[in-house]
């Protein structure tokens, strides 16, 4: 009797398989664990979507000049005030997040793809390619990486195409040596060696057993340069080597707040502050998220 309680027990519990207990059961759901970081990710991914689209639609209010209202403080109204020309800060600073979330998709989807083809390049091109992929990548990560950005940037004219391209070109060697270690790994697979051994040829191999290995890697590591790609578009706009004075953008009202914080106006670095660091931190918990989810350690927390 006592056996039966105990069996009965185990199993309302979820950790007996027939008769003997699962000691290594997690007490908690899998599956709920997985749902549950999933929706909290795409939610993350969500709000990121409805702040760039509606960056775009109210970038034409964002530059309206309204002269006789110029200089107010946050209200009901204005709700981020408005700045010595009038214009909405709060239009402002949902268009600019909207111009700072397209350059880090521009600029991480490049950096992350020059970060998979070189990986590819190193573990699979034999002795000689790993050597040139490996001193390449210790070669840019030995430069100062603002002063390579703002070079880049500033040879290409400035602008949009200079922040995304100096950003892609800075930012891809740390992902090519998790990518490079994750390739190495799966060619010691021993599903890889039977492919092998059936005739299968390297294109295929790749296709068939090195991609799906790699892909979530990929796909967390592209998600979590999108901060790093934001602030640094932020930090050269803000010095005057990014985006063009007239486009909004958050680091180009960050360097025109830096001339009137002294006259009191705080919120014209505040909020553009606030919501730069908020779109960095959803960006931040949406790759953690990821990340969690394909790593087989940590799902189950």
């Amino acid at each position: 009797m006592a056996d039966l309680a105990y069996n009965e027990s185990s199993l309302e519990r979820g950790v007996h398989v027939g008769s003997a207990p699962v000691l290594s059961a997690s007490v908690v759901n899998l599956r709920g664990n997985r749902v549950r970081m999933l929706l909290a990710a795409l939610i993350a991914a969500g709000l990121l979507i409805v702040v760039a689209v509606v960056g775009r639609v109210v970038t034409p209010q964002a530059i309206l000049v309204d002269f006789p209202h110029k200089n107010l403080a946050p209200s009901v109204a204005h709700l981020f005030g408005t700045d010595w020309m009038g214009r909405d800060m709060l239009m402002r600073t949902l268009s600019a997040l909207s111009t700072s979330l397209f350059v880090g998709l521009g600029a991480a989807s490049a950096s992350s793809l020059i970060a998979f083809l070189l990986a590819c390049v190193s573990a699979l091109g034999g002795r000689v390619a790993d050597t040139v992929v490996t001193w390449l990548i210790d070669l840019v990560m030995g430069l100062p990486h603002i002063v390579l950005l703002i070079l880049i940037s500033y040879a290409l004219g400035k602008g949009f195409t200079g922040v995304v391209v100096g950003v892609a070109l800075t930012h891809w060697p740390s992902l090519a040596r998790v990518l490079r270690a994750e390739i190495l790994q799966a060619r010691e697979r021993p599903s890889v060696a039977v492919a092998r051994a059936l005739g299968a040829g390297p294109l295929d191999i790749a296709l068939r057993h090195m991609v799906p290995a790699i892909l979530p890697q990929f796909l967390v590591g592209m998600v979590l340069l999108f901060p790093h790609a934001i602030l640094h578009e932020a930090s050269i706009t803000f010095l005057g080597f990014g985006l063009s004075p007239d486009v909004p953008a958050i680091g180009v009202i960050l360097s025109e707040a830096m001339g009137h914080l002294s006259a009191g106006m705080w919120w014209l670095a505040l909020f553009p502050g606030l919501a730069l660091v908020l779109a960095v931190a959803l960006f931040d918990r949406m790759g953690s998220l990821l990340r969690r989810l394909v790593d087989a350690r940590t799902v189950q927390e």
